[in-house]
């Protein structure tokens, strides 16, 4: 079906999830009143609505992933400024791509066009075999030079390609819940919040350069990716700086439109140790 009907099932789906089932309203609503203490209940009450809207938009979006054509992909999903991860190829420098889950990220299957680079994208195997196989379905769907690396092994295959003289774009969601192990805890959203460090200390070992890629939704089906450079000579940095820059770079983005980012995930399901 065209995207056009499937925004029908999206609008119904909308309906079925949020005012029938009510899909995590408790979740949604507590992140975004602690998110936004200053805005009044019914602003956070349209975000919360357009929120879900998305929501329901990017599970249908992600699922026709597994027909769109290269030519649809080229028109809705629009890269702005794909000199930037290329200016680092042509400096053979390796790059750490970071993002959060915002905007319609598994459409970044279409990336091949644009990344020189050998292209690892990094993911958090899903408990449910069966709908985690279906994921990586659609994320491979569109590309042939990436590669799809589980967060357990995510060292093991930067060494390999770093042996092989093979220049990577290692892209993480840096919003993903970390492992349990040490986890670093920032103020994110107004809450303190526990991160993952592992895009940070891979940069600063190997001394790959630290890219923020955003991915704006303009309206309906159609998306701008936009890579903002960070550090350049990682290994300059000092211990959580790399960490703290891309997760305010994210919090900035929410600020913007935080409608498209993803509320009903419980992020804030465990508390710091030693808080009161």
């Amino acid at each position: 079906m065209p995207l056009s009907v499937l925004y029908v099932f999206s609008d119904l789906f909308y309906f079925f999830i949020y005012r029938l089932l009510r899909y995590r309203r408790k979740v949604v609503s507590e992140n975004l009143r602690f998110a936004f203490p200053e805005k009044p209940a019914d602003e956070r009450s349209k975000i919360e609505k357009a929120f879900y809207h998305h929501f329901c938009d990017f599970l249908f979006e992600s699922i026709k992933t597994l027909h769109l054509s290269k030519a649809q992909f080229n028109k809705r999903f629009v890269f702005l400024n794909p000199e930037t991860l290329n200016d680092y190829h042509q400096k053979k420098q390796s790059v750490v791509l970071v993002s959060g889950h915002y905007g319609n990220w598994e459409w970044m299957a279409s990336a091949e066009k644009y990344i020189r680079h050998k292209y690892l994208a990094i993911y958090k195997p899903l408990a449910n075999k069966q709908y985690d196989r279906l994921i990586k379905n659609i994320r491979k769907k569109h590309t042939s030079v990436g590669e799809l690396v589980s967060m357990n092994d995510v060292y093991k295959e930067i060494l390999r390609h770093i042996r092989s003289n093979q220049l990577i774009v290692t892209w993480f969601l840096g919003d993903q819940s970390p492992p349990k192990d040490y986890p670093l805890w920032i103020n994110f959203m107004n809450r303190e919040t526990p991160f993952y460090s592992g895009p940070e200390k891979i940069a600063r070992k190997f001394g790959h350069a630290v890219v923020f890629m955003n991915i704006n939704k303009v309206k309906r089906g159609y998306y701008e990716v936009e890579f903002t450079p960070l550090f350049d000579e990682p290994k300059k940095t000092s211990e959580n700086e790399i960490t703290l820059a891309h997760v305010k770079m994210l919090e900035d983005t929410i600020r913007k439109k935080p409608e498209y980012w993803l509320w009903s995930h419980r992020r804030w399901k465990h508390e710091k140790p030693g808080a009161d």
